[in-house]
């Protein structure tokens, strides 16, 4: 094999790859973990800054 081979052959895995994390990333069922995630910035802690001592 051919530089040109293998280069060939890591590119088609690599989009093969990269379309199995967008197919995961947009399936169904991670909808509701995801959006659960995207709140945790806004939700509030239990401990104050300040109260560490």
């Amino acid at each position: 094999m051919d530089s040109g081979t293998v280069s060939g052959i890591i590119t088609v895995v690599f989009i093969l790859v990269f379309i199995g994390i967008v197919w995961w990333a947009y399936s169904k069922g991670n909808k509701q973990r995801f959006d659960d995630a995207s709140k945790l910035p806004f939700s509030e802690d239990d401990t104050q800054q300040g109260d560490k001592e």
